[in-house]
């Protein structure tokens, strides 16, 4: 989206500090974005919540899947180009959230 960031991510150990994550990552992003174009990635402050449970998740990937097409960005969430993820192929994510 070309005004605001949405990020699913998961923690893999018991050691995984979510909220550490998206400073480090804020941080990293809004310093080479400032040194590329001279001028500020972020607001000031963010929305970020926990999500317990596989339902809510889906939802929320549901969400995140179809905002560039609710935007009108696309006609389908393949076609934006930076919608994916590391961790699976976007046609298997696709797959389940048309099952859910």
């Amino acid at each position: 989206m070309p005004d605001h960031l949405h990020l699913l991510t998961e923690g893999q150990s018991e050691r995984s500090d979510c909220r550490r994550f998206i400073v480090r990552a804020r941080q990293f992003a809004g310093f080479h974005y400032s040194k590329r174009y001279g001028e500020r990635l972020w607001q000031r402050y963010g929305y970020e919540r926990v999500l317990r449970d596989n339902e809510q998740t889906l939802a929320v990937a549901r969400y995140i899947l179809g905002n560039p097409v609710r935007a009108g960005l696309v006609d389908r969430p393949q076609a934006y180009r930076f919608l994916g993820s590391d961790r699976y192929r976007l046609e298997e994510i696709l797959e389940d959230v048309r099952a859910g």
